[in-house]
């Protein structure tokens, strides 16, 4: 598989982007890199900017356990054709489960280290890698100020969801697609800031990339536990969708794509 950045480079080879670029504003399609350092790596980012004269909102797109891959960058490519910056972060490095069957995978053995075991490393490592990309994106001139959405697709929606609720203020807005949702999490729906679009298959399962904390009646008891705290929250269950459909579906990347653009409109283009 080959990824076009300027150049054409073999996408089985680890490659760091360049430190420093112009950002290539002619067409929707142009993507440029970022880079941040952390404690733990460096958080590597393409980065799709929409035709026009900005600043743009922005979202940030987080993968999941199936690791960085070329679809997220079309998916930064599509929202900038929305007339969003989008942002497709490598928060960690390296991958497991069934899900790396599905995509393009784009490796930086530079990025922070994929942690499976729980603990308060684990969490200490993800929300530093969030923060410091969030943070980078807010000094980027073209992203308009305090109009920043956070996106992530399963361990990426978890690892969002968790940063909303330990970070309070720093983004506008989150999109959870696939996420788990823990009991304990679900008990923390009060403490929610933002306004929340969840995407969700109701067939997802382990067999597929889910778990235990992905299954549909999950998702349920989440949005009506934001609900009865009165938080702004948004839904779609995706009829018979499994846990990465949306790498695997075209009708269901559109949706979404549409879906999610609709939804941030309302909030970021005010």
């Amino acid at each position: 598989a080959i990824l076009f950045i300027g150049i054409l480079l073999p996408l089985t080879l680890a490659w760091t982007p360049p430190q420093s670029a112009t950002i290539l504003q002619g067409t929707s399609d142009s993507v440029n890199w970022i880079s941040v350092k952390t404690d733990s790596g460096t958080v590597h980012a393409p980065v799709a900017v929409p035709k026009g004269k900005g600043p743009f909102p922005a979202i940030i797109i987080l993968h999941g356990t199936h690791g960085f891959a070329e679809e997220y960058i079309q998916l930064a490519r599509h929202f900038a054709a929305k007339g969003f910056v989008g942002i497709a972060a490598c928060w960690f490095a390296g991958r497991k489960g069934v899900g790396e069957s599905i995509i393009t995978p784009i490796e930086f053995k530079d990025a922070p280290p994929f942690i499976d075991v729980a603990g308060t490393n684990r969490f200490r490592i993800a929300r530093n890698s969030i923060d410091s990309i969030v943070r980078k994106v807010t000094t980027l001139s073209y992203v308009q100020k305090n109009h920043i959405a956070l996106m992530g697709h399963s361990r990426g929606a978890g690892a969002s969801l968790d940063y909303v609720l330990t970070h309070p203020g720093n983004v506008q807005a989150v999109i959870l697609n696939s996420s788990g949702y823990p009991p304990e999490v679900t008990k923390r729906a009060p403490e929610v800031d933002v306004p929340i679009l969840i995407l969700h298959g109701t067939a997802d399962n382990p067999a597929d990339g889910g778990s235990s904390i992905t299954n549909i009646e999950m998702a349920r008891q989440f949005e009506a536990a934001l609900r009865k705290a009165n938080k702004q929250v948004d839904t779609k269950y995706y009829e018979g969708s499994g846990h990465n459909n949306l790498f695997i579906d075209s009708t269901q990347l559109n949706d979404t794509v549409q879906r999610i653009s609709a939804f941030l409109r309302d909030i970021l283009f005010k």
